[in-house]
Formats: structure tokens, sequence, C-alpha cells
């Protein structure tokens, strides 16, 4: 089973996270009207602070990167956010770092700013461990016994697990990470699809919080994409179809659980111009894996269905 995210406020689980952050900083110190609130985002993260703070009559400077889809930096200018754009390569197949350098010097200059700092901010991962942990384990039921998710700062993995494993500590919780990714290990390299991996490991995961990590491939998450949304008319998130590749992973390796929840950050309305989009793949050179891993797909008789509820 598939567990959607796409219809919260911003069309992601990050508005789970974006309250979890503004109401943690807010208790510290109360944010008033006119206070500038800074954060490194690959997207989704900034959308969701962008709707919050604009309702606290705030402001916020979303610090980003080319990999930010042209959709959601048009969305967080028209939110009237200022964006600051970061083209320095971190050297570890990403921007991440130099992203969060950005956030340190903006800081630095301007000590009033409140950065929400969603990399090290313990009510990352607590928002999840008191709201989609429990919403995972009520709505898989009592035979779920496998359950995936997407790393990035690995917040909201850490969450659902704290929860998962107080309650159903069998469940097996696969950690699903991009290759080139270091968030659970590995080594850094080229990474394609935004939200999935980090230029760095997880400061919240712990032992114990997972209990295998797949890393996929851009074009193997890609493909995952494309080949649900021919079956079913849905547009999955890169990260989305990462999880469900992850998933179909353990089924060519003789897994199968009972019952599987995909946790699935977002669908693909942002990604059309990337994911969808044929130039694209020619682009960053990942056509022709793309399609052969659709190929492959097919030949196994693979095809996605909607059930009904």
């Amino acid at each position: 089973m598939l567990k959607h995210e796409s219809l919260n406020p911003t069309g992601s689980i990050k508005d789970r996270t974006a309250t979890g952050l503004l109401v943690d900083i807010d208790r510290l110190k109360p944010l008033t009207p006119g206070t500038v609130i800074v954060e490194s985002t690959s997207g989704n993260l900034g959308l969701a602070l962008a709707r919050l703070v604009r309702l606290l009559d705030c402001n916020f400077i979303a610090v980003i990167d080319e990999r930010t889809p042209r959709p959601t930096r048009d969305s967080l200018t028209a939110s009237g956010v200022e964006l600051y754009f970061v083209d320095e390569p971190d050297g570890q197949g990403g921007y991440l770092l130099s992203r969060l350098k950005a956030v340190r010097e903006l800081c630095l200059a301007n000590p009033d700013y409140r950065w929400t700092n969603q990399y090290h901010n313990a009510a990352n991962p607590l928002i999840h461990e008191q709201t989609t942990g429990p919403e995972i384990a009520r709505q898989g039921g009592a035979e779920l016994d496998a359950v995936y998710v997407a790393v990035s700062t690995g917040g909201t993995l850490a969450g659902i697990s704290a929860h998962l494993r107080s309650v159903a500590p069998n469940i097996r919780i696969v950690a699903v990470d991009s290759t080139g990714s270091l968030v659970t290990g590995g080594v850094g390299g080229q990474r394609l699809i935004a939200g999935l991996g980090a230029s760095r490991a997880s400061s919240f995961l712990t032992d114990g919080a997972y209990d295998v990590a797949a890393r996929i491939s851009p074009a193997a998450g890609v493909a995952a994409c494309r080949a649900f949304f021919e079956d079913t008319g849905i547009a999955l998130g890169g990260s989305s179809g990462s999880v469900l590749r992850g998933y179909l992973d353990d089924l060519d390796q003789g897994l199968f659980p009972r019952r599987a929840l995909c946790l699935c950050p977002d669908d693909g309305s942002k990604y059309l111009g990337t994911l969808y989009d044929d130039g694209w793949l020619d682009t960053v050179h990942i056509a022709e894996a793309v399609h052969g891993a659709i190929s492959r797909l097919r030949a196994d008789g693979l095809r996605f269905r909607v059930a009904a509820p």
C-alpha cells in the first residue's frame, strides 16, 4: 500500500515537518511579525515553511540550488519568499554543504535571523513520531510487517521508527536512500532526485532506527515513477518512485511482506519538466537506463493497479 502525502496543504509530507520546526523555535522565542526565518531546502520544506511563515506575518529566506524544480521556485517567489541561490557544488555530489554554509553566513551577518535547522532540530523527528508514525501503525493494521521511507535529513524516518519500534518492534523498516548519498553511509556521488539523499550523514538516524538501507539509482527511481503513471495515471515524485523501487527490489530478492507500506512524500506535479520529460532524461544522460529499467519491469509482468479501499 502507498501512503501518499500529496494532499497536505502544500503537497508534501514536509507540511508536518515545517509545523514542528516553527512550533519549536516559537517556543524558544516567540515569533513576532517581521521576524526573518531562514532555511536550506531542496524544495518541499521551503513551500511548507512559506505558507506558515506568511500566516505568522513573518518573512522567509529560502536557500536553494539549481536542483530545486522550477515550479517550486516559481511558487516560492509567488509566496513572497526571498530566494538565496547557491551555485557552488559541495564536492559530495550535491549542494547541501554549500547551502548550509550560506545559511550560517546569513545568520552570522544578521543575528536576528531565525534558523529552523531541519538537519539538527529534534522537532523534526518528533513531529513524525507524534503524527506520521501512529498513522502508519493504524493505517497499516495488525498485519503490517514492512515500511519503506525515503531519507534526506533522516528526520521523517527517525520519528516513524521511534514510534513503530515502541509498538511493533518486528516491523521491518527500510531506509530508501539514493546512490551517491551519504545519509546511510556509502560514497558521495551524483544525485538527480530532489529531496532524496544528502551530502552528509543524518544526525537523527541512530543504530536500530532501520533494518536495511536501499540505495536506489536515479534511473531506477524514475523508471518506477513512469511505470506507475502508465498503469494508474497517478504521477509520483522522485523520492516516492524510489521508495516504490525499494519495495520492488525486496520482491526481486525473495522477500515478500504480508503487508507493506510505502511512504510517498509527494506527487509528480512539480517534476513534469524533469522526471517525466524525455528531453531532461537525455540532458542528464539516463534516458537509456530509464527505458531499459521499464522494459525489464514489463518483461517481469509487472503492472500496477489502484485497489478499491
